[in-house]
């Protein structure tokens, strides 16, 4: 190989290296919310706001991001509306639009007419040193600023006690929503999982992997009849209800990260009554 090939070679694969690190960069430190206790909530000391069911999207101030660090192929005309600095939020089509807006936000080439149905729910700061009622406010003053109708901030508000907070999330549910977000109002800002900032759903979910397919009987038989999984603390279950027949008959391939919905936990540390939700969004 002569030098201007060998060199020629060199850039090109440096300039590939780029843009895979560019596409699937690490994730970014974000905030995590903690299933909040059963019973009644105190919400005296927390912002409330609604739980939105789309899909998180970190923004650099240059990109938007997946939580897993994968870039999002959003159109110009989005990200030029956002300013030149960190952002935390959702990438939101309305109420029961997961699905609407995991597809679109998914795509290697952006769809620019299903790009203009979603709009970017904003709920933090990342790295910004103040309190979150703070960060809220200006959070409210930020959105206000950008004047775009796909861009906003997600309302927040203080609630007197558990009763106000149980007829808040009635409200929520009754409109199709998922459930409630509680941040604590003097909380600073810091990424990982703490008992700042909770989640409020009639059904706690979590993640598993999926390792196998086991044979259907009777009205199933011919197609999958549950999935064995894996938490991420390596222990293992079947799943078996939940799923459409469609689902049945093509079934999330094994490697598969998938959520299901829960109701409390068995003797053993099992989710009780576990029920297929849908395939975890990649990151």
């Amino acid at each position: 190989m002569n030098l201007q090939r060998r060199h020629f070679c060199l850039a090109a694969a440096t300039a590939l290296t780029g843009l895979a690190t560019d596409l699937q960069a690490a994730p970014p430190p974000l905030m995590q919310a903690r299933d909040a206790a059963a019973g009644a909530i105190d919400p005296t000391g927390f912002l409330v706001s609604e739980k939105l069911d789309g899909v998180r999207a970190h923004w650099d101030g240059r990109q938007l991001r997946f939580r897993g660090g994968g870039l999002i192929a959003a159109p110009a005309w989005f990200t030029a509306a956002l300013p030149a600095q960190p952002l935390d939020g959702e990438l939101w089509a309305g109420c029961g639009g997961f699905e609407q807006a995991s597809g679109t936000s998914r795509r290697a080439a952006p769809d620019d007419a299903a790009w203009r149905a979603l709009r970017y729910g904003l709920f933090d700061l990342p790295g910004d040193p103040r309190p979150f009622a703070e960060r809220a406010q200006a959070l409210a003053g930020l959105a206000s600023r950008v004047q775009r109708p796909f861009v906003h901030a997600v309302a927040q508000q203080t609630l007197p006690d558990a009763a106000a907070l149980a007829r808040r999330l009635d409200e929520v549910l009754r409109a199709g929503g998922e459930g409630l977000m509680l941040h604590r109002a003097a909380a600073l800002w810091q990424p990982g999982r703490s008992a700042d900032l909770l989640k409020l759903k009639p059904q706690a979910d979590a993640e598993a992997v999926v390792l196998g397919h086991l044979p259907g009987r009777g009205r199933h038989e011919g197609r999958m009849g549950a999935l064995r999984v894996q938490l991420p603390d390596g222990r293992e279950f079947r799943l078996g209800t939940g799923f459409t027949d469609a689902e049945r008959a093509a079934p999330p391939p094994v490697g598969t990260r998938v959520s299901f919905r829960y109701q409390g936990l068995t003797d053993d540390g099992l989710p009780r009554f576990a029920r297929y939700w849908r395939v975890r969004e990649a990151d």
